[in-house]
């Protein structure tokens, strides 16, 4: 069985100190790049990645700190994988949800280009999942009727996905799927392209999950209190929720989705209110001409009479224009005028 390929197609599996793809590193990864003319192309890397590998992690994967504390970092070699891999499109088991994020936040990381934007990404484990639901040694022995020797080794796992693509395609190239809309689709063919969408059903923005998209085309958060609610609509109401997630512990790569969008966003912003009709301003004063602002503040006109204007006194308001009185003989003080103000002042 040989694929239909127009262009490179890559498949990839990577081994990493754990499965967080915003905090764990790649120790491992191997590609194996199948070109159109059916020329096989194999690279494998084991990566230092700067941390310690828990004991678990080792258990599962088999490499230890000691068989990897003299390999190069990632920022050493990632230029070269990138090459590498070139304009493949990619594949792997599981790939979508684990090797593609966490190889961008790698690549991220190291500031090493890797456009992911036009690439069609074609996830094994989605095809067995929806058709059959079975771990990769399971579809290995389903399909190929083989045991995986050397299981959890990059190259042998890169490997049997490879084989488990080719014998899905020969497997179910007429067998039907009910979508969840009740329609019935013949989805495994040989076309990368269809397997790419057949293997992204949930429309992911972010790989993470984080954001997908809705039948509309729309970006919508697939988490948390805003779950559902479309990313712009969201930014509208409560423009704090971007700064929370840009300096959350999310992945590098969600985290870039998110700026895209908000810049869209914040330009038609923009936009709108460039758009709003500007209000007119009052006409400015000529030069030389004062502006009549008001009647109450303009001068009276030649021909109207001018209010006498009087300067009040400080006297009581009750004696404001009152003649003044004329003055009295000053009286001598008697007896009477003592026990007056004898009685006046005497306490009770």
């Amino acid at each position: 069985m040989k694929l239909n390929l127009k262009r490179p197609l890559a498949f990839f599996d990577l081994e990493a100190t754990g499965t967080n793809v915003g905090i764990d590193r790649i120790v491992e990864i191997s590609v194996i790049k199948l070109n159109p003319e059916e020329k096989e192309e194999v690279k494998t890397w084991r990566i230092n990645p700067g941390v310690a590998i828990p004991l678990e992690t080792s258990l599962v994967h088999g490499i230890y700190d000691d068989d990897i504390k003299d390999e190069p970092a990632f920022n050493v070699v990632g230029a070269e994988i990138a090459e590498f891999i070139g304009n493949s499109d990619l594949a792997g088991y599981n790939s979508n949800k684990f090797d593609i994020p966490m190889l961008m936040e790698e690549f991220l990381r190291a500031g090493i280009p890797f456009d992911i934007d036009n690439r069609y990404f074609v996830d094994v484990q989605n095809i067995f999942h929806q058709m059959e639901q079975r771990t990769l040694k399971a579809a290995y022995l389903f399909y190929c009727n083989k045991e995986i020797i050397n299981a959890h080794s990059a190259e042998a796992d890169t490997r049997a996905t490879m084989e488990v693509l080719l014998a899905q395609i020969e497997k179910y190239k007429d067998a039907d799927f009910i979508d969840k809309k009740g329609n019935s689709l013949k989805p495994i063919v040989n076309d990368i392209e269809a397997l790419h969408h057949f293997t992204n059903l949930n429309r992911p923005v972010d790989f993470a999950g984080r954001m997908v998209f809705n039948e509309q085309g729309d970006e919508i958060f697939n988490f948390g209190k805003h779950k559902g609610k479309k990313v712009e609509d969201v930014f509208t109401v409560e423009p704090s929720y971007y700064a929370w997630m840009m300096q959350g512990d999310f992945p590098l790569y969600t985290k870039r989705k998110l700026e895209e969008i908000y810049s869209r966003w914040n330009a038609k912003r923009v936009a709108e209110r460039r758009e709003k009709p500007v209000q007119p301003k009052m006409e400015q004063d000529k030069p030389g001409q004062q502006h009549d602002k008001s009647a109450a503040t303009s001068k009276p006109a030649d021909n109207q009479p001018k209010k006498e204007f009087r300067k009040p006194d400080n006297r009581n308001n009750n004696n404001y224009n009152r003649p003044p009185k004329k003055d009295e003989p000053v009286r001598p003080v008697d007896d009477d005028m003592l026990k007056m103000l004898s009685d006046k002042f005497r306490k009770g």
